[in-house]
């Protein structure tokens, strides 16, 4: 791999450690939050259940894909049978005599259990949307010197250049639960500690670590990437 995409590579996997640990929250039981390393057979193992067991009841559409900080149910919903099932001395497996209690329903699982009401971070045209994979977030096409507003109230937990490839970044936590991050900024006018309002300036759409001037927008729920798009109001 050259140098740059390693280094790439890299400033994406501390930019997604970032926004887990600013997010994390204690799970219930029932539920595990994805560590730097873990796998879904790994977690599975852990838990004695299924790789298919777990990624059905996270409606993981392609268990290689988690990510660090994600939080999975890895005990059946509602006391649900798991397809691993217990072994027989005889080699034979069934389901388990003694069903697990059900567990604690306090945690996140395919979507969101609560909501946040975000208002646009800037005007302009999305040039590229949220699938999960490639794009954690939206690109905004805009104007160098536009204004980037924050999405809702909260702390700005960083502010700075130091992670490559997403320019000048800003990434503010609005409670226990929800992040928001502003990428490829002009200019930062905040600094980290400060408090925003919901619609305050806080930087200027720019082209810092991309081809283009936009801004890169993502929503995080307890450290795992959502679309934002479905939190913003229609326009």
């Amino acid at each position: 791999m050259p140098e740059t995409g390693m280094i790439r590579k890299l400033a994406c996997v501390s930019l997604i450690a970032l926004l887990a640990a600013c997010g994390s929250a204690p799970v219930g039981p029932g539920f595990y939050r994805v560590e730097r390393g873990d796998t879904l057979s790994k977690i599975a193992r852990s838990h004695r259940q299924s790789v298919q067991s777990i990624a059905r009841w996270n409606n993981l559409t392609n268990p290689d894909n988690i990510e660090v900080g994600q939080v999975l149910r890895v005990e059946p919903p509602n006391g649900a049978a798991s397809t691993s099932g217990a072994v027989r001395s005889n080699g034979s497996s069934s389901a388990s005599a003694t069903p697990r209690p059900a567990p604690a329903d306090n945690a996140a699982s395919a979507a969101p259990a609560s909501s946040i009401s975000l208002v646009w971070p800037t005007s302009g045209t999305v040039i590229r949307g949220f699938d999960g994979g490639n794009s954690k977030g939206i690109d905004i096409s805009a104007p160098a010197g536009t204004p980037v507003v924050a999405a809702a109230a909260g702390t700005v937990v960083y502010a700075g250049n130091g992670l490559r490839g997403y320019g000048n970044l800003l990434i503010l936590k609005h409670n226990t639960e929800y992040l928001t991050a502003y990428a490829h900024n002009r200019v930062l006018l905040v600094k980290e500690g400060d408090t925003v309002a919901q619609g305050q300036k806080i930087a200027e759409v720019g082209d810092t670590d991309t081809n283009r001037v936009m801004l890169h927008f993502e929503l995080r729920y307890q450290g795992r990437s959502i679309d934002p798009s479905r939190a913003l109001p229609p326009r």
